[in-house]
C-alpha cells in the first residue's frame, strides 16, 4: 500500500511539473528513479500515462483520468493529516484573501466578524477585484471567484454555492417602458452592461428547448456589479445580476424579476487555493467556515 501511495505522489508531481527531472529535484530523487517508478506504474496498469518526446511530456487520456483521481486521493490524505495536526495548533498569522467585489460586499463582509471572533489572533487582508487573480504570484492564500471550472490543475477548488443570475428592473422602469415578454424584446430595451467583463453582456436564455444568446446594449456601463445593482434600482434600465446581490431588493419589491421562464444562467461560486504540501491551519479554518456558511443552502436563498 505504501508503494502505491509513493507511485501516486511521484506520478502527480511529474504531471504537475511536466518533467521527470524537475519532479526528481522536487522529491530529492534521481531522474532515473522517477522514470523507473513511472514505467513500473504503467506496466502495472497496462496503460501509457504520458506521451514522451524529446521536448515535451504530456498526459494521455488515461493519464489525465488517473491524475484527477490520484490528486483527489492525495488531497484527502493531506486534509485528514492536516485536520489532526490543526487540533494541536492555534489559528494565527495573516490570511490573504481575494474575492469578487460584489460577493465580498454583500456576503463575505457580513460573515467575517463571526469568523474573526472565533480566531482573535488572526489578521485578515481582503482584496476586492473584478479580474482573475494569480494566487501564486500574488501570494494569496485563497480566492473566492465565480467560474464554471478552474482550469489550472495546480489549484484546488471547493464549490461553495451555485451562482444564479436574474434579469430584473425597477417597478418605475417597467411602468414607463413595459415588461419584455420574450428575450428578443430586450433588444428594444435599455440594458445595463459591464465594462470590464465583456462576456457578462452576452445573456443566455432557454427558448423552445434551445439555448440562445443575446448581446445586449444600453446607455449605462460600469465595471462594478454593485454599481449595476444601484443603477437598476434607480430605474435606468434592465440588468442581469447574481441573486446574492439582488435577493434583498427582489424580496422588498425594489426590483422585479423578468423572463423567469426563460432563465438559463448559472455558474459556481468557488473557494480556490494553491495545492500546497502543507495547508496552513488558518486557510483550513477559513475553508471549513465558508462551507458551513454557504452549503448546502446559501444565505441569500434562505430569505
Amino acid at each position: 500500500m505504501q508503494d502505491r501511495y509513493n507511485e501516486m505522489a511521484v506520478f502527480c508531481q511529474v504531471a504537475n511539473l511536466g518533467s521527470f527531472s524537475a519532479a526528481a529535484r522536487e522529491l530529492d530523487l534521481t531522474p532515473s528513479a522517477v522514470s523507473k517508478l513511472i514505467s513500473r506504474l504503467e506496466d502495472r496498469l497496462a496503460a501509457r500515462l504520458f506521451q514522451r518526446t524529446t521536448r515535451r511530456l504530456n498526459l494521455t487520456d488515461e493519464g489525465t483520468m488517473f491524475y484527477e483521481r490520484c490528486r483527489d486521493i492525495l488531497v484527502d490524505i493531506e486534509d485528514a493529516e492536516t485536520q489532526v495536526s490543526a487540533l494541536q495548533s492555534s489559528v494565527t498569522g495573516t490570511l490573504d484573501i481575494s474575492a469578487i467585489s460584489a460577493f465580498a460586499r454583500t456576503q463575505l463582509c457580513q460573515i467575517m466578524p463571526a469568523f474573526m471572533a472565533q480566531h482573535p489572533d488572526l489578521r485578515v487582508e481582503l482584496s476586492l477585484t473584478e479580474r482573475q487573480v494569480d494566487l501564486i504570484n500574488e501570494k494569496l492564500d485563497l480566492a473566492i471567484l465565480i467560474s464554471e471550472e478552474v482550469i489550472d490543475q495546480s489549484l484546488i477548488s471547493r464549490k461553495l454555492a451555485t451562482n444564479r443570475r436574474v434579469i430584473c428592473a425597477s417597478p418605475e422602469y417597467i411602468k414607463k417602458h413595459g415588461k419584455p415578454k420574450v428575450p428578443a424584446d430586450l433588444l428594444n430595451h435599455n440594458c445595463l452592461t459591464h465594462s470590464s467583463i465583456h462576456h457578462f453582456n452576452d445573456w443566455q436564455f432557454r427558448e423552445n428547448d434551445e439555448i440562445k444568446t443575446y448581446s445586449i446594449t444600453g446607455n449605462f456601463r460600469t465595471n462594478s456589479a454593485s454599481a449595476l445593482h444601484e443603477a437598476v434600482k434607480a430605474g435606468i434600465g434592465i440588468a442581469r445580476l447574481a441573486t446574492f446581490v439582488t435577493q434583498p431588493s427582489l424580496a422588498s419589491g425594489e426590483l422585479v424579476p423578468l423572463l423567469t421562464e426563460h432563465t438559463h444562467d448559472t455558474s459556481n461560486i468557488l473557494a480556490v487555493y494553491p495545492h500546497r504540501k502543507h495547508l496552513s491551519t488558518r486557510v483550513r479554518a477559513f475553508i471549513d467556515f465558508l462551507i458551513d456558511e454557504f452549503t448546502p443552502v446559501p444565505p441569500w436563498d434562505r430569505m
